[in-house]
């Protein structure tokens, strides 16, 4: 830690790393998705996705633990190779663009998450006829999403729900190929020289609070209302994209 941070700092990081437990503990995306928009209100875009990827990726870890081998390794074929263009077209983005833009663009991006999710249920009934570009499509731009400011999961999960995958499976899936994802965010963080290696040595006390949200986001999910629990932070994700578009 570092003492000249003022205590509320230290607040939104124990709250950055308790959401981002309870979304990999199932709680769903619009928990990673809230945590840049947060995190960027009190400092730099940049500084927030490189202070939130090493938590990420942390999170990845144990959740791959809890899933492994439950992934259909046939999607992360088809999706990856082009989701590795994507992290790479959002990494040089995120290093070239002033903070303004990058404050609307996830705006934008954020808003857009929620439009996805307020239509997602509607996908499961469409009517679907794949075409072999419709999942390098959905890598890319999840790939880019990812770097550029954490909102990747609305193309993948868009093209998932489309397909014929038994629940487990989609969560397992969705866990290695956003692991993935994340881990190839750091190099180009750390060759744009984005990512500080001081955030992480200085925040390593948030990982005990990660696991914490990961088991009570396991908790949770037999026994909240998803429902009203989706309408609350597609809510907060609202106003956090607003007061990122308008600030």
């Amino acid at each position: 830690m570092n003492p000249s941070q003022p205590i509320a700092f230290y607040l939104i990081i124990a709250l950055i790393g308790f959401l981002i437990g309870l979304s990999k503990g199932g709680m769903g995306a619009a928990l990673v998705v809230l945590t840049t928009p947060i995190l960027s209100m009190v400092m730099p875009v940049q500084t927030a996705i490189s202070l939130a990827l090493p938590l990420l990726i942390a999170a990845d870890i144990v959740a791959l633990w809890m899933f492994w081998g439950t992934w259909d390794n046939s999607y992360i074929r088809r999706m990856l190779p082009a989701a590795v263009l994507g992290v790479a077209v959002g990494s040089v983005l995120l290093a070239v663009l002033p903070d303004l833009a990058l404050r609307r663009i996830m705006g934008v991006f954020t808003l857009i998450f929620v439009l996805y999710r307020l239509g997602s249920d509607r996908l499961r009934g469409f009517e679907y006829h794949p075409k072999n570009w419709h999942a390098p499509l959905a890598g890319g731009l999840s790939g880019a999403g990812s770097a550029l400011a954490n909102v990747g999961a609305p193309p993948f999960t868009a093209y998932m729900l489309l397909q014929p995958i038994d629940p487990m499976v989609f969560v397992g899936t969705t866990t290695l190929f956003f692991a993935v994802v994340n881990a190839l965010k750091l190099p180009g963080l750390i060759i744009t020289g984005i990512f500080d290696i001081n955030n992480l040595w200085q925040n390593l006390w948030v990982l005990p609070i990660i696991l914490i949200g990961i088991f009570v986001g396991r908790w949770l999910i037999r026994r909240i209302n998803r429902i009203a629990f989706d309408r609350l932070m597609l809510g907060v994700l609202t106003l956090a994209a607003l007061v990122l578009l308008l600030r």
